[in-house]
């Protein structure tokens, strides 16, 4: 099986799913091709529509909130969005690189090539088997006007939302938001520590912004060395780097800033309690490895719903105003019962296995297909 991966770099976690596809697809054998749309236009292209997100992600959330509640209004009017049309030039560039590299699948785990394959089926282009991939725990704006074949969503429990949204219900399949196996399966808290240099017996609070450090993290820092002095405290600050040099400044050795990291993982399991803003793919990784989880500042808009997710279900501790919450939620998570507690709501809430399955449904309908 051919299969082709569309993303964007408009915040890590997107392309991070699309990531842990390709690791499930390359395992059996098949042939991945993994691609943000826009480069085919060139890099400057590619550069200004990620560039242009990340930066109003992380200097403006507010306006991106705003952005966010606007097209949340304009969904509701007749007619395509914005976003559909501005896609649209691109369904030309996409339909000569599928002319040149035909492919069985396509995974989409983001909206705007999404919007392209849409436009392309417009048209009346053949496309192949089209997969859209959810990546944050509601149906985000302008999702029910794409035309894809299946839309892989996080949880069972959000079934009727997307259906609500217009999504034919024979098209969704909650099979799971998909992490890299690394977060599935690995060892235990010794033996993270031990791989990453970690004393055994110290309190180790992880503290992680996503891939653009947002979400505020001072705030958070502040508050946690005030409050546990003793501990050691890692910050991922990913590509944000005005924030890993602030750290480092202000805060020296009692905060341990570190800029982007492959072992995400076992830092995630090598930690006492992790606090993160609520991205969609983050929070299925930490799901995953079961960590005692505090959601912080969401950016206003998904992960706002990404929070009251995980929080009504007991999935995580959430926290909006860090300066004076931010210490009672931690000291409430240094029970071993409720720990216990929200590891068992994580697993009880989100599916198993998410890429594999994913991947297992794509073969059945190859297999179908090619009978």
């Amino acid at each position: 099986m051919d299969a082709l991966i569309l993303s964007c770099g408009t915040g890590g976690g997107h392309n991070s799913a699309g990531r842990a596809l390709e690791q499930e697809l390359r395992a059996r054998g098949h042939s991945v091709a993994f691609l943000d749309p826009y480069t085919l236009r060139g890099p400057r292209t590619s550069g200004a529509v990620n560039r242009g997100y990340i930066s109003l992600a992380q200097r403006a959330p507010r306006a991106f909130g705003a952005l966010y509640g606007l097209g949340d209004a304009v969904r509701r009017l007749p007619g395509r969005s914005p976003v559909y049309y501005v896609n649209r030039p691109m369904a030309s560039v996409l339909e000569r690189y599928l002319d040149g590299h035909p492919c069985d699948v396509i995974f989409m785990p983001h909206l705007f090539p999404a919007e392209m394959v849409t436009n392309l089926k417009a048209r009346g282009r053949h496309v192949p088997d089209t997969f859209f991939i959810a990546t944050d725990y509601t149906c985000i704006p302008f999702t029910e006007e794409t035309d894809c074949d299946i839309y892989i969503i996080p949880a069972s429990t959000l079934t009727g939302e997307f259906a609500g949204r217009g999504i034919p219900r024979e098209r969704l399949r909650p099979l799971g938001i998909p992490v890299r196996r690394e977060f599935v399966s690995g060892g235990d808290m010794a033996s993270a520590r031990a791989a990453l240099g970690l004393e055994q017996d110290r309190l180790h609070i992880l503290v992680a912004g996503g891939s653009i450090g947002a979400g505020h993290l001072e705030d958070s820092v502040a508050a946690l060395t005030e409050r546990f002095p003793e501990a050691r405290l890692t910050v991922i600050c990913g590509n944000n780097r005005a924030l890993y040099d602030r750290l480092r400044r202000d805060y020296g050795p009692n905060c341990g800033a570190i800029g982007y990291t492959s072992r995400m993982a076992d830092y995630m399991r090598s930690c006492d309690i992790f606090i993160s803003k609520p991205g969609g793919l983050s929070s299925s990784e930490a799901a995953a490895v079961g960590a005692a989880l505090v959601h912080v500042t969401p950016i206003p808009g998904c992960e706002t719903k990404n929070m009251e997710f995980f929080a009504s279900r007991g999935m995580c501790v959430p926290v909006t105003d860090p300066k004076n919450e931010l210490a009672a939620a931690c000291e409430s998570l240094f029970d071993p019962a409720a720990r216990a507690a929200m590891r068992a709501a994580q697993r009880s809430a989100l599916p198993r296995l998410p890429a594999a399955k994913i991947v297992d449904l794509a073969e059945k309908r190859f297999g179908e297909r090619n009978k």
